[in-house]
């Protein structure tokens, strides 16, 4: 495809939402699922597998005891060794839930009731053992800065259903160990990065017309504006950064007649807001940002992304020297909130087309660091997803008995992601960018979705 146009074409087409190398994915096949947004929850920090949705009741008997050397040949981190390092239970019982029995930890008790909703991998694994390299890779498919998010390719590759709003919106709670680089654009042109959205009661600033100043006075503006960046780019028609720029003009004057209502929540019944948790402090602010990706999906808005936890003292990283205090905090800021968003996704007919992701950079160690804690673990964690015609209340490959390694159908980000874009109808192999003379993709040259067959079996 990238041979076939101009650049400038490329990226005119893919912005109208034509995607011409999507569409051809799709006659290829691909369409194995149903989805046709995703909210993707990004964990900050690292959230502990063994805590969470891998029980081991192996670990938790020999708790205080040092892991066999067999099992703890050729691993490490930088702060503790596995050699001498004791073993550490989980201090939250786990519960089988729903009609499947599906095992989840004590910290979601909002969550565990949609047991019969969530499929569980318990057997990711990665290489990245730090916070920002291990994010860039979950994000974008690298260790290494530079490379386009996952929103960014579902963006390029499939459109927008809507012109008035971006294609791929992101909220955090601030700063991130990353950087923007988690959801940028990388080598793709920079119009597929993601939209931020405001943390608070003001997710967009700025949506007014400016007082005394008339839409006509507005429009002859923004065409005078567009008049000079395009002459300015006729002989830059590979600055992809300035043709965004020309792009965000355009696509804020059309977000002024629609986003106003979409990011506020007032209009939303007391009982939803109640159902998210809005109004409470511990969960209000990611209440706020769950209820307003379901009014984004639900107005056609393709790529949500979420990053839960902010690198300034307030995310799952705290766990190394608190597991129980950083666990029970973010588990119970964002436990209500992401179940609530199942729920009304679900009445409201969205969660058939809307696939939910729920994701960490890696788990933490089974063994202790320090009294109360647990360093970072990528050799094997856990995550989840759900909608989008998933078959939930089940749990996809294992860990071994003490939490150690993915010994089961071990996934790698490759596998995740290819299975995304597999359910979201697209080839992973055929959503490509001609970059240095090779036609790149997201799952790079590895990958396999193969067990998007088993999600929605």
């Amino acid at each position: 495809m990238n041979g076939q146009l101009s650049r400038r074409e490329l990226i005119f087409r893919a912005g109208k939402g034509f995607a011409g190398l999507a569409a051809a994915a799709m006659a290829q096949g691909a369409s194995a699922g149903r989805a046709r947004n995703v909210i993707y929850i990004f964990n900050h920090g690292g959230v502990s597998h063994v805590d969470t949705f891998d029980p081991k009741p192996t670990l938790a008997r020999l708790s205080g005891e040092t892991v066999p050397a067999s099992f703890a040949a050729g691993l490490k981190t930088s702060r503790i060794d596995f050699r001498k390092a004791i073993m550490r239970g989980s201090p939250w019982a786990f519960h089988r839930h729903g009609e499947s029995g599906l095992e989840i930890s004590a910290l979601w008790p909002h969550l565990s009731r949609h047991a019969d909703r969530i499929a569980v991998i318990r057997s990711c694994h990665g290489d990245a053992f730090d916070h920002a390299p291990a994010m860039f890779l979950r994000c974008t498919g690298s260790q290494f800065p530079g490379r386009p998010s996952i929103g960014s390719w579902v963006a390029y590759g499939l459109g927008s259903e809507n012109r008035n709003l971006p294609s791929f919106v992101v909220m955090s709670d601030g700063a991130m160990k990353s950087g923007a680089g988690a959801y940028g654009s990388g080598f793709l042109p920079a119009t597929y990065q993601g939209t931020m959205f405001r943390a608070g009661r003001s997710p967009v600033l700025n949506l007014a017309t400016p007082e005394g100043v008339n839409p006509a006075a507005q429009r002859e503006t923004l065409a005078y504006i567009e008049d000079l960046n395009r002459r300015h780019f006729a002989s830059r028609d590979e600055d992809t950064t300035l043709e965004a720029r020309i792009k965000s003009y355009e696509l804020a004057y059309r977000m002024q007649s629609e986003a106003p209502g979409v990011v506020d929540i007032s209009a939303e019944p007391e009982a939803t807001r109640k159902l998210y948790g809005i109004g409470e402090p511990l969960t209000d602010d990611f209440g706020r940002k769950c209820l307003l990706a379901r009014r984004l999906v639900e107005r056609g808005v393709r790529f949500v992304q979420l990053f839960f936890g902010t690198n300034l003292g307030d995310d799952w990283d705290d766990a190394h020297n608190d597991l129980l205090g950083s666990h029970n905090r973010m588990a119970g800021k964002s436990d209500q909130p992401i179940a609530a968003l199942l729920t009304d996704l679900h009445g409201r007919g969205l969660l058939d087309s809307t696939l939910v992701v729920w994701n960490s950079e890696f788990g933490r160690t089974p063994l202790a660091e320090g009294k109360n804690g647990r360093d970072h673990h990528p050799y094997g964690f856990s995550m989840w997803m759900a909608g989008a015609g998933i078959r939930g209340g089940r749990a996809l490959g294992a860990t071994d008995e003490f939490g150690l390694r993915a010994v089961e159908q071990p996934k790698t980000i490759h596998d995740v992601n290819a299975t995304i874009l597999r359910l979201m109808g697209v080839d992973h192999t055929r959503l490509t960018w001609r970059y240095q003379s090779r036609d790149m993709r997201l799952t790079d040259v590895h990958g396999e979705g193969e067990f998007t067959d088993w999600l929605l079996a």
